[in-house]
């Protein structure tokens, strides 16, 4: 029977800085439990997909993000023949480049906006593009795109890539620090870049006095700050492999992919005003990376949660259950491994999270996923082989 490492940590808040930081007080082993989940595929055959969502217009469908340049739409019954969107043309893939993610306007049943992240042709930089549905519902208009921000890549790795809505009606961004390895470029702790990065921009509005085609919300922490750019939101993160807020209370859960021996999950509350440094590259995890030693000034934010590698090797995010169909699963955090196929569950009381392990898949876990009513799935990336399967409660 496998035990897992979860950490308790008091908040402690520096107002000057306007930061919340994690301090690290007691830690305890968790011994696994029976699963309570079991996972029921539903679409197969789908060439790397690489993210689940759905549009919030009330059609129940859900939109699989393929990582060659494609999304699909499952219909409840089926996966429709015709492609929702198809720029395979447009997108550099694949390793961990390629079409990466969509997000659909919270107005999206009236404004027919969406937002994809991909990595263009034929140099791998990051664009993020605004798309209109076309008079089909099912197909939108390739014609339509509207280029919000294109963010340079040093290299061909560490793209981040998923968007999200939050709460506030404001699109985030998860950037990674640029790829190679160490972040030797120093970006995720560099103001003046949007590597290594949670940005938040308002695509309600245009600055048009700096010939952008978005807004910097007026409350952003660094707005007043000449050192950091206006888009930022949070800094200190390598590799952002799949974020997601709390529908019920706004928090923000963060999967970090580590460098060659720590996992972890970072977490915001609904509370926060934003700059959190989530301490990469001077800490992996809990731990110190670059420098060795004396790493944390004491303003950095530690994770909520954190593993090894005897139990895999990239985590991949996911989402807290709120849906109806598994009343014993609701308000837990499950997230996943890429590489060990575990998928676990997560749980916080009294600012104690405690996690344990629900599943061992042979899966390569891409991504987790939400449809409207809060049920969960996760995705299978395997070549032609990808699959998606829902998360139901264990017969």
């Amino acid at each position: 029977m496998r035990t897992f490492h979860s950490c308790w940590r008091g908040i402690a808040f520096s107002m000057a800085l306007g930061i919340v930081t994690f301090v690290l007080s007691s830690c305890s082993i968790v011994r696994a439990q029976a699963p309570m989940v079991s996972l029921q595929e539903i679409i197969t055959g789908l060439a790397l997909p690489v993210a689940i969502t759905h549009a919030g217009d009330g059609s129940g469908r859900l939109f699989i993000t393929l990582q060659g340049g494609q999304i699909l739409i499952y219909d409840g019954r089926r996966l429709l023949p015709t492609p929702f969107l198809d720029i395979r043309s447009l997108v550099a893939c694949c390793g961990e480049r390629g079409l990466l993610s969509v997000a659909f306007h919270p107005n999206y049943e009236q404004n027919g906006y969406f937002y994809i992240n991909y990595t263009q042709r034929p140099d791998g930089d990051t664009v993020i593009a605004r798309y209109h549905v076309s008079r089909d519902a099912d197909v939108a208009d390739p014609d339509s795109a509207v280029i919000l921000l294109v963010i340079p890549q040093p290299f061909s790795n560490h793209n981040g890539g998923q968007l999200q809505f939050g709460p506030d009606g404001y699109l985030y961004i998860g950037m990674g620090d640029g790829g190679s390895a160490g972040d030797p470029q120093n970006n995720a702790q560099n103001g003046q870049t949007l590597l290594g990065k949670m940005l938040r921009i308002d695509v309600n509005n245009a600055d048009t006095s700096d010939g952008l085609m978005y807004d910097i919300p007026a409350n952003n922490p660094f707005i007043n700050d000449p050192k950091v750019r206006d888009e930022i939101w949070a800094l200190g993160l390598r590799n952002p492999w799949r974020f997601s807020f709390d529908r019920v209370t706004g928090d923000l859960f963060i999967g970090d992919v580590g460098q060659n021996s720590w996992e972890e999950v970072d977490f915001q509350p609904a509370s926060s005003a934003g700059g959190e440094n989530y301490g990469w590259r001077l800490m992996e995890g809990t731990h110190c990376f670059n420098p060795s030693t004396n790493c944390n000034n004491g303003r950095l934010t530690l994770p909520i949660l954190e593993y090894d590698h005897s139990l895999g090797c990239s985590i991949t995010g996911g989402y807290r259950y709120r849906g109806a169909q598994i009343p014993r699963l609701y308000g837990i955090y499950l997230y996943g491994d890429y590489c060990s196929g575990r998928i676990w569950g997560a749980t916080e009381s009294n600012g104690r999270w405690t996690t344990r392990e629900f599943l061992n898949t042979e899966l390569s876990l891409s991504t987790f996923g939400e449809d409207e009513s809060g049920e969960l799935y996760v995705a299978h990336h395997d070549g032609a082989n990808g699959a998606i399967y829902r998360i139901i409660a264990k017969p």
